[in-house]
């Protein structure tokens, strides 16, 4: 076997290991929600941006692996290493994340899972959150717009793609800095999957490797430049789950947020303040079903009451 038989069986490997480690990276999450019924600890920002970036990304990728107008067009652009670095597992992988990201967005709203929830979640994404999606979606719909009616500027159908790359690479790096300064003001990373920045940073790993090989294999680096979502996303998620594994395993954990706790059915709530145990509704109800049972005469207490002397 050559040099570079090896080298692309090591890519092919890394490839399909990014591809099982990304896919597998957004389940935890929303298993996590489902254990505990409860949405708490997640950003609502998170899985929106999440939704929008992985559209873009499986759409782009899709476009560069199965348009022959786009392909042609990138091979003009680059005709150094005409060959895009996108494989099939780029899109299985997108195509994935969308889905799972559209279930933890649904789960904000308790009742579409049947969640006896007594907290509302939280619906209200920033408005740093929502500039961002406004922003991206404009941005995509001015390019597109530019293409088909103003050809003489000289953008191309291309050009739509790597919008659509960018706007991925704006969802990433948006999308962590909420839930990083959540965790910074709860003193706690609880309600946060710890097991999805495990496999994130994995998966980063793997795809950042198997680029640099495929790039390696061509007349020159081009591929890198060629291919920016792939090379900026592992760098940009590989240090932001840096990040969240410094929070989770060295300064904070997946502690009780300061002034919180968990009671007995798993709910999570403002702590009393003298015994520091939560008190939900469902706690207040039983609290009340207990007095007014004892405000209840009964003929034996009646009996009772008749027999002291007064």
């Amino acid at each position: 076997m050559s040099g570079r038989q090896v080298a692309e069986t090591i890519s092919w490997i890394c490839g399909w290991a990014y591809f099982v480690l990304w896919s597998a990276a957004v389940y935890p999450q929303p298993i996590l929600n489902f254990q505990r019924r409860s949405t708490e600890g997640l950003t609502f920002d998170f899985p929106l941006l999440n939704v929008l970036g992985a559209a873009c990304f499986t759409l782009s990728c899709a476009l560069l692996l199965f348009s022959p107008t786009i392909r042609s067009e990138y091979a003009v652009r680059y005709p150094a290493s005409p060959e895009p670095t996108v494989r099939a597992n780029d899109v299985c992988v997108g195509a994935n994340a969308v889905i799972l990201d559209s279930i933890v967005v649904s789960q904000f709203w308790p009742s579409i899972w049947r969640w006896n929830s007594k907290v509302s979640p939280n619906r209200q994404a920033g408005k740093i959150t929502l500039g961002v999606i406004s922003g991206c979606v404009l941005a995509i719909i001015t390019c597109v717009a530019v293409v088909v009616f103003a050809p003489s500027t000289g953008w191309e159908s291309i050009d739509v793609v790597y919008a659509l790359v960018y706007v991925k690479l704006w969802t990433v790096v948006f999308k962590y800095t909420p839930h990083a300064v959540s965790n910074f003001r709860r003193k706690s990373t609880l309600g946060w999957s710890i097991h999805y920045v495990h496999l994130d940073v994995g998966g980063g790993i793997f795809s950042l490797v198997q680029l640099l090989i495929d790039a390696s294999l061509q007349p020159d680096w081009s591929g890198l430049t060629g291919n920016p979502l792939k090379l900026w996303l592992a760098g940009i998620s590989i240090t932001a789950d840096a990040v969240f594994l410094i929070q989770h395993y060295i300064v904070y954990g997946a502690v009780e947020p300061r002034g919180f706790a968990t009671d007995r059915y798993g709910h999570h709530g403002e702590a009393a303040p003298e015994e520091g145990i939560m008190l939900t509704s469902l706690d207040a109800a039983a609290a009340d079903d207990d007095d007014e049972g004892s405000a209840i005469a009964t003929p034996e207490s009646q009996e009772e009451d008749e027999s002291k002397p007064v």
